[in-house]
């Protein structure tokens, strides 16, 4: 057997243990914010923060950021909107808006049943 012969399975073997260390880590995401040793009105409010901070990048208005999350906290939300509001005037940053697309609407039952079954003569 030559040594060349094992390199694929090696490399294969090498792949599969980076994919599993990365799956392993992404597992912990959730537990980021606890070691961090935030509680959980805390944390909501950090993702209130984070919510009207995008908001304000996708050149969204603050009421409409209100609508598209009404269970972030109003307060939170308004005080990431208006520091990164701040925080484009004072870089000369863009807004990138936003493109929100509708799901297809799913056709009706009784059509569907119609074309799904065969035709009786």
């Amino acid at each position: 057997m030559r040594p060349t012969d094992d390199f694929p399975t090696a490399l294969s073997v090498l792949r599969l243990l980076a994919v599993s260390a990365a799956l392993l880590a992404l597992a912990g995401c959730d537990k980021i914010t606890a070691s961090l040793g935030l509680n959980e009105a805390q944390q909501k409010d950090t993702e209130a923060r984070a919510i009207g901070g995008a908001c304000r990048h996708a050149l969204r208005g603050v009421e409409d950021c209100y609508t598209l999350n009404p269970k972030a906290p109003k307060a939170a939300v308004f005080d990431g909107w208006k520091e990164m509001d701040q925080y484009m005037r004072d870089n000369k940053i863009e807004g990138t808006p936003a493109v929100v697309t509708k799901p297809p609407e799913p056709a009706p039952k009784r059509a569907a049943a119609k074309a799904s079954a065969p035709a009786e003569h």
